[in-house]
């Protein structure tokens, strides 16, 4: 795995440095089927990643947000699972939080992670049983064990709704549009939580969740189970990532809500 790694971090620092340039040069924005925003860039990177990782390891599997699915990979023990520009809309509105993600994925669970912050010159990295680091350096999630003023990554109006069961202390609450990158500044403990009731692609999360496994912090469903990857359809309903000592406070506001399927 380590040679796998190595690979898909080299790949991705070059998919990072396609992006930043085509945005220099300008970009193509339009809406696909559902509504969400996707560009040029978003296309051309897929395109790198897949012929680059394809090359390398013929006999994987792929899964990515910009390629129409295959069930060809469900049979497929070990696939790259891949989100080119995860957080389009920070890429193409000038913000910096936006990555690129690519994870291998193994029996169903992320084996090696690397998600990219081209603009923050970040990369996080995790290989099953080695740790996480960024850019190199060992990290680690906050020891924050209470809701009440902890660093927050959400949606400030949904904390807020009144449907509630129990109103949600003061909190620090900030936004970033990349769960990816969302879920990595818990693995780093520069935030202490980062919750969406929303649900979340398998490309969305597989890199940044076992980035946060390696570093110690804790990701989940709403309901507390934990993700599978390469499903038939490759989905989860909600995120819950947090420090350890705060996982089990946020479940305990959460778990009882039946979200749609």
């Amino acid at each position: 795995m380590t040679e796998d790694l190595a690979l898909i971090e080299a790949v991705a620092r070059e998919a990072g440095a396609l992006a930043q340039r085509m945005k220099a040069e300008g970009l193509r924005v339009w809406s696909k089927d559902g509504g969400s925003p996707v560009t040029n860039a978003d296309i051309a990177v897929d395109k790198l990643l897949r012929e680059a990782l394809g090359a390398a390891r013929p006999d994987y599997g792929w899964l990515s947000e910009e390629t129409a699915d295959d069930p060809a990979r469900l049979a497929k023990r070990r696939l790259f699972v891949v989100d080119p520009i995860d957080g389009t809309v920070a890429f193409f509105k000038e913000r910096p939080w936006w990555a690129v993600s690519v994870a291998v994925v193994e029996d169903g669970r992320p084996v090696a992670g690397v998600v990219y912050a081209p603009e923050l010159d970040e990369t996080y990295t995790a290989l099953a049983g080695g740790g996480a680091t960024l850019n190199g350096a060992a990290i680690r999630p906050s020891a924050c064990d209470a809701v009440e003023g902890c660093r927050m990554l959400g949606d400030a109006a949904m904390f807020r709704h009144p449907a509630w069961r129990e109103p949600w202390p003061e909190m620090h609450i900030e936004t970033r549009n990349s769960i990816a990158y969302r879920m990595c500044l818990v693995a780093d403990g520069r935030f202490d939580a980062a919750v969406a009731l929303s649900a979340k692609n398998e490309w969305d999360l597989a890199a940044a969740d076992l980035i946060c496994a390696e570093a110690g912090a804790v990701t989940t469903d709403h309901k507390g189970e934990k993700f599978h990857y390469n499903r038939p359809i490759p989905k989860e309903p909600s995120v819950i990532c947090a420090a350890p000592g705060l996982h089990p406070l946020i479940l305990a506001r959460v778990r009882h809500i039946d979200l749609p399927n």
